[in-house]
């Protein structure tokens, strides 16, 4: 029996040619990230078979934006609000629950960040993850994805050492 290559990423996190096939990739964990909008259905279930495959746990991660800092010491008024914090919290809490009735164990974090595709990589490492798999936009414009918070998915897999699936929402 001959082992199968395992896939690697450039030095720096760039990422490779083409990511492995989501359907028979062997995982420990799968994060199911989310920068501040709702995780939908589709993302949920690419999550969940891949994670069942190996019988493998998810990480269900969502982000609050912190607006920025004040003189550069963080200000409560960037922070989020109560009603930000409870509709990640709902969002997690709902994710985990589909992932639950599929049968896939699942727990799930949310946390507050101004550089969220550097949070969502660091979660990844921290909890030993293989794959991430995230909602996104259709890919904006070069000169403003930089700009866009929509656009974080694409940062996520710039830096991120393991296959980053996108489920791009097409009505965006």
């Amino acid at each position: 029996m001959t082992p199968t290559p395992a896939a690697r990423r450039r030095a720096g996190g760039a990422s490779p040619e083409g990511d492995p096939d989501p359907e028979s990739l062997p995982v420990r964990a799968v994060l199911l990230a989310s920068e501040n909008r709702e995780i939908p259905t589709a993302a949920i279930d690419l999550a969940a078979r891949i994670a069942k495959r190996s019988d493998a746990p998810v990480h269900v991660f969502a982000i609050t934006r912190v607006w920025g800092t004040s003189f550069g010491f963080p200000n409560p008024g960037l922070q989020p609000t109560k009603r930000e914090w409870d509709e990640q919290r709902h969002n997690v809490e709902k994710a985990v629950g589909r992932l639950e009735r599929k049968g896939v164990k699942a727990r799930g974090r949310v946390v507050g960040t101004r550089a969220g595709s550097k949070r969502i990589v660091k979660e990844a490492t921290r909890l030993d993850c293989d794959a991430i798999v995230m909602a996104a936009d259709a890919k904006a414009n070069p000169v403003l994805r930089n700009f866009m918070w929509s656009q974080e998915p694409y940062r996520v897999q710039r830096r991120a050492r393991v296959p980053v699936f996108l489920v791009v929402d097409q009505a965006a």
